[in-house]
């Protein structure tokens, strides 16, 4: 937490997707131009307005083959989607992180899956640039993660932390994708990365979280189950606060964190997240959705049962440190997010599953009791 001068800035970081809308009213959103779930959402502030982008994700088959490499801008002026060009690679992508800067989306790894199931992590780090519907090359992920958790710092340094790699430290002919704990930092100024204070406890994929001023927040996600017996990935219930120098001055790789009290509700895996005030709701990270079973890309739980979302929706208060529930039944919940929009009176949840893991196109938004 941070000293009163300090908060009354406010400054703004997101995680997966976050964001403001200043319009005096928030137009309806029209749906995706497709279901989409799993897709990475970010948000992008220019001299235009905000714009929010979808990129890549799985559409309603849930097979490998259903994997897109499809992007898509909305206009909140309009509530209006339309094309953009595709995300570069050899195939689409799930598990990937966005975040906007500086008139750019920075999308960073995921996971492609072959016909017969196999799943690898990729090293890429693609930047969009919207005003010219190009995409170019970052520095490659020393890392390559899948559902990780993204956050943005002081405007230039961009979080991964955690998720899942097939190509991680140890790992090598034979080996199986593991959660790791590695947290990289990726210098946008510099094209460059640095490694930072490893997550504490237990190395978690699918988890979710944010960034607000110098605060990481993650909780939940899933492990690996090393014991031989029952599913081969189960869910954590662990919530952890990380603290980042209040200076620009202040070495970044160095994060010290502290275990969370558990939050409200019971989902575990993949959460939509993300940080921002709303009118009346300043210095707040936002949690919705999401499953108490983790699963595979089909919604399919790796116990054998199907997932189904939560209908909680949380917070956690930087100011104070502690939880809020938000709504306990959240209408029409979903889950298999990578992110969402913390607007000027609402939350906004862009595709994933609905009940019975169906995908859907909807972008759904959730107003907190007192912006209603």
């Amino acid at each position: 937490m941070k000293s009163a001068s300090a908060k009354l800035l406010l400054p703004l970081f997101c995680i997966l997707l976050v964001g403001r809308l200043h319009s005096a009213e928030e137009p309806k959103l029209s749906p995706l131009p497709a279901p989409l779930s799993n897709n990475a959402v970010a948000i992008s502030h220019d001299e235009g307005g905000p714009r929010i982008f979808s990129f890549m994700g799985i559409g309603p088959k849930k097979t490998w083959d259903a994997i897109t490499a499809s992007a898509y801008e909305l206009d909140p002026g309009t509530g209006k989607w339309k094309e953009k060009r595709p995300v570069p690679g050899v195939a689409g992508r799930l598990g990937a992180s966005a975040i906007a800067l500086h008139y750019q989306v920075f999308i960073f790894g995921g996971y492609i899956v072959d016909a017969q199931g196999g799943q690898t992590t990729v090293s890429d780090l693609n930047i969009f640039v919207p005003d010219e519907n190009r995409y170019y090359r970052g520095r490659d992920i020393p890392v390559p993660v899948a559902d990780a958790v993204v956050g943005l710092y002081h405007d230039r340094y961009i979080f991964l932390i955690g998720g899942w790699s097939s190509s991680g430290p140890g790992s090598g002919p034979g080996s199986k994708p593991d959660a790791v704990r590695n947290v990289q930092i990726y210098d946008t100024d510099k094209d460059t990365w640095m490694e930072a204070t490893p997550i504490p406890g237990t190395p978690v994929f699918g988890h979710a979280g944010a960034i607000i001023d110098n605060t990481i927040v993650y909780v939940d996600g899933a492990y690996t189950n090393k014991s031989g017996t029952g599913p081969k990935v189960l869910a954590s219930n662990e919530c952890w606060m990380g603290t980042l120098p209040d200076s620009k001055k202040g070495d970044i790789t160095k994060i010290e964190w502290t275990k969370l009290t558990a939050h409200p509700g019971n989902a575990r895996f993949r959460i939509a997240a993300g940080a921002g005030p709303l009118e009346k709701r300043a210095g707040r990270i936002y949690f919705s959705g999401g499953s108490d079973t983790p699963y595979n890309y089909d919604g399919v739980g790796y116990n054998g049962r199907p997932a189904e979302p939560s209908p909680v929706t949380f917070a956690f208060n930087d100011y104070t440190g502690d939880w809020e529930t938000i709504d306990e039944d959240t209408p029409e919940p979903t889950m298999d997010h990578r992110g969402l929009l913390v607007a000027r009176r609402s939350l906004v949840i862009v595709g994933g599953m609905e009940k019975g893991q169906q995908v859907t196109s909807k972008v759904t938004v959730v107003k907190p009791a007192g912006e209603r």
